[in-house]
């Protein structure tokens, strides 16, 4: 029998990439390695969750007590997210693309001299629909990587998205963000903000799930208030 301070809830993480197909041999992708997200995933289920685990393209092997669901683009991420629902916590530590190539071409495209001009569309907005989605979790958790002015760009984020807490760093230093065993991250959320490490990701994971609780928690006790 499962037991810790999260047993009894039913977690879902999205972790690492995703790649958006050009060409048969070309995608577009970025460089989460996904540990963050594995490391959430592995402390939930420490602590005693019930947890699921999307990833995109990460070689990273399957956390102890963990399901896992491999998903490629953004759209498949999409998909397994809303049809992981119902869910209590959802931690959305993937790097999800923005944007698509409009088109995927048939066959590999040949080199010339001028220019290549792709068109590309947006990509479904897991965080923002997941929060007002009628069978929203819970808690709504999301991530912002930034380059700079970290705090006010995850803040917009925030209340943008209408999330109930944010954990942004900032990425392109050394020794922190992507590809990284360390990180730091600010978390923001109603009642303030706050700064985690830098640290291990996997120490920073049950930092940040110690916050997670705590805002399950006060939810809890404002629904009992209301209620």
């Amino acid at each position: 029998m499962s037991t810790g301070d999260l047993c009894g809830l039913r977690i879902v993480v999205s972790a690492g990439t995703t790649y958006e197909d050009m060409v048969p041999v070309h995608f577009l992708g970025n460089r989460s390695s996904g540990h963050m997200g594995f490391a959430m995933a592995t402390a939930a289920a420490a602590r005693g969750a019930e947890v699921m685990l999307i990833a995109g393209p990460v070689q990273l092997a399957t956390p102890e007590g963990v399901m896992r669901t491999d998903v490629r683009s953004a759209a498949q991420m999409h998909a397994a997210v809303f049809a992981a629902l119902p869910c209590d916590i959802y931690i959305g530590a993937a790097a999800v693309a923005d944007y698509t190539p409009a088109q995927v071409s048939a066959s590999k495209s040949k080199k010339s001299d001028g220019p290549l001009t792709l068109t590309f569309v947006r990509t479904r907005d897991i965080l923002a629909e997941l929060a007002v989605d009628p069978r929203r979790p819970r808690l709504v958790v999301g991530f912002a990587a930034e380059t700079d002015d970290v705090e006010a760009y995850a803040r917009d984020k925030l209340v943008r998205k209408k999330l109930d807490l944010i954990a942004a760093n900032r990425v392109g230093v050394p020794g922190s963000g992507f590809e990284s065993e360390d990180n730091a991250l600010l978390l923001i959320d109603a009642t303030g903000t706050r700064a985690l490490g830098p640290a291990p990701k996997t120490q920073l994971a049950h930092s940040l799930l110690d916050e997670v609780a705590a805002g399950l928690k006060r939810k809890f006790l404002d629904a009992d208030r209301h209620g």
